[in-house]
């Protein structure tokens, strides 16, 4: 099975025999050479022609899209700030959107509530 898609930069792609990931990491047209680099790191170059001899499909980028890179650092991802502290892994938890804490207000309340009910 041939292909008939052109490599685009930065594409990610997948062997449909292999099922195995890369994506195009280079395209040089002077020289007519394709540099692919496989989801594990490995590097691979060709030529147009043995592109075009490919079973391969276009596939979105992956969601641990850093496999194929060497040293790349937590901060360098852009989502290493969470938001949360210290003190919400220590809070109780609730259904979402209820809040865990009672507001001053309610506390007030139910103390007048048992003073009332003493009190009959």
């Amino acid at each position: 099975m041939t292909t008939t898609l052109k490599p685009v930069l930065s594409r990610w792609y997948r062997h449909l025999d292999k099922g195995q990931q890369f994506f195009v990491a280079a395209i040089d047209d002077a020289e007519g050479t394709i540099e692919i680099q496989h989801f594990d790191g490995d590097v691979e170059e060709m030529d147009f022609d043995d592109w075009r001899e490919l079973a391969i499909e276009p596939i979105e980028t992956p969601e641990d899209w850093t496999g194929p890179m060497d040293d790349i650092e937590r901060d360098d991802l852009g989502y290493t700030e969470t938001g949360m502290t210290s003190e919400d892994w220590a809070e109780p938890l609730g259904e979402q959107g209820e809040s865990t804490e009672i507001s001053a207000e309610e506390e007030r309340g139910e103390e007048e509530e048992e003073e009332k009910e003493k009190e009959e």
